[in-house]
């Protein structure tokens, strides 16, 4: 009887501590989220004016593109502790990366001519 008591106890315990674990992955995907949507919607503007200043031989508009998407904030590891952040805007076909960092936006006519 002690045995079953026990296991029961076990059982019991795992369920909880899975469920507290849910839980805590729960929230921090939705405040990861909400992060990413304030960085988003704080850097976006300043993104439109770099890249629409940019130089380039293929300009890029925004305001006035026909098709225009957000590809959004990504980030690359270049070592162990550097991650560099860039914010890409897409204008009738023309692209640019935004690096918050350096304020300053890069146009490239193709996603894959881009490094």
């Amino acid at each position: 009887m002690t045995f079953q008591r026990i296991v029961i106890a076990l059982l019991v315990l795992i369920i909880a501590g899975l469920g507290a674990v849910g839980y805590v992955e729960w929230k921090m995907a939705v405040q990861a989220r909400t992060m990413k949507a304030f960085v988003e919607g704080y850097v976006f503007n300043e993104a439109v004016m770099a890249c629409e200043q940019a130089k380039s031989s293929t300009p890029f508009k925004w305001n006035g593109g026909k098709s225009t998407s957000v590809i959004g904030l990504n980030s690359v590891k270049l070592d162990k502790y550097n991650v560099s952040a860039s914010y890409t805007l897409v204008a009738d076909g023309v692209y640019c990366d935004y690096d918050p960092i350096k304020r300053k936006g890069e146009v490239g006519s193709s996603f894959l001519e881009r490094e």
